[in-house]
């Protein structure tokens, strides 16, 4: 059944067996997932500490790699699998408040508050809608036809490599949405102070990894330090290569504003999908990424427990067969150069494409995830 052909019927009829889906998750939640996420927490932590106290022998080669390896794995699952996954609400039926949405504060310069509106509110609603996700190109980025090109694009296989490297900063700064200042939604007062608390936690990463470890190290100080920069770097890469593995990829599509009226349940879960991309591996990579290796899975359940992804995956890909909806995966390598790909021929002017479907979030699935 190709994907035009496809009634309302049958999209309602997506939406419910995908509700099931969801239903008989939830209700198995228990202890084996609690363990879960309490053991990934201990790793992590374990790998950080170990990580430190290997750079602090950093003046032997292997301990120097050994330990950067290790606390650039620690900030990758400290970010990825645990604090991406917690702001999402996803352990929060475990009523633990040191593992809670409302509670946790994540190793990043994006405070916690800020990103959960950019990103769990506004990203995970309007997905992949231009004028409504700004998550589209990150408003820095020519990543689809649809956007109007502009000179500046033509440095965007330049800038996004940079990008690349300062991820968190350009996270952090693009959740600001300085750009609504001058049109009076967003007061200066306002966007002063939520630049404050970028700024004080900016300050706590510079006073942990660039001043108070390398101190502690003593004649290790220039090792140490060169340790932590480069483990935040190697985090900031990945997790770079695996956001937009997920959002840009050939496959990816892009809706309209004057798309979106009347949108249902089913409808929703419908763009979800086809705005989602997913990256094929095993078990450490989809640990790695956060399980956003699952990014479709993760668009049309942003708030279960990201462990169950990979168990309800093969059951969404069927589903999708039996509507005729595409299902976007490939490899790792795949995925990055189609990203890199698009970014390098929509650096140039094009023709503006029109998106041929979207849909509207539906009410009650807008504070989802």
């Amino acid at each position: 059944m190709p994907t035009t052909a496809l009634s309302r019927a049958d999209v309602e009829e997506f939406g419910r067996e995908l509700d099931r889906i969801r239903e008989e998750v939830i209700a198995s939640l228990g202890d084996e997932d609690a363990r879960y996420i309490r053991g990934v927490i201990a790793i992590q932590r374990k790998l950080e500490i170990g990580g430190r106290v290997l750079l602090f022998a950093s003046w032997l080669p292997p301990a120097w790699l050994a330990g950067t390896t290790a606390l650039a794995a620690a900030k990758i699952l400290e970010n990825m699998e645990i604090g991406h996954n917690v702001l999402h609400g996803q352990w929060d039926w475990m009523r633990d408040p040191k593992i809670h949405s409302t509670t946790w504060e994540w190793d990043v310069v994006s405070p916690a508050d800020q990103w959960k509106h950019s990103h769990n509110f506004v990203h995970h609603t309007w997905t992949n809608v231009l004028g409504k996700d700004r998550d589209i190109g990150y408003s820095l980025l020519r990543v689809s036809p649809e956007q109007p090109w502009h000179p500046v694009y033509l440095l965007q296989p330049i800038y996004n490599l940079l990008l690349a490297g300062v991820f968190e900063y350009g996270i952090a700064l693009y959740d600001l949405e300085v750009e609504r200042i001058p049109t009076g939604d967003k007061s200066p007062k306002e966007a002063m102070t939520q630049l404050r608390a970028i700024a004080g936690k900016v300050g706590r990463q510079f006073t942990k990894d660039y001043l108070a470890f390398p101190l502690l190290a003593g004649p290790a100080f220039l090792p140490v330090l060169l340790g932590n920069l480069t483990a935040n770097l190697t985090r900031n890469v990945w997790a770079h290569t695996i956001i937009f593995c997920g959002h840009f990829p050939e496959g990816a599509e892009v809706f309209t504003e004057d798309q979106l009226d009347g949108e249902t349940r089913g409808q929703w879960y419908v763009r979800q999908l086809r705005g989602s991309c997913n990256i094929d591996g095993g078990r450490l990579l989809h640990l790695m990424s956060g399980n956003l290796s699952h990014q479709i899975e993760h668009h049309l359940f942003p708030d279960l427990p990201s462990n169950r992804y990979a168990e309800i995956a093969p059951r969404i890909r069927a589903l999708c067969e039996r509507f005729g909806l595409p299902y976007t995966s490939g490899s790792l390598t795949r995925q990055t150069g189609s990203v890199y790909k698009r970014i390098l021929r929509l650096a140039l002017p094009g023709p503006r494409r029109r998106p041929e479907h979207a849909t509207q979030p539906a009410p009650d699935l807008q504070a989802v995830g």
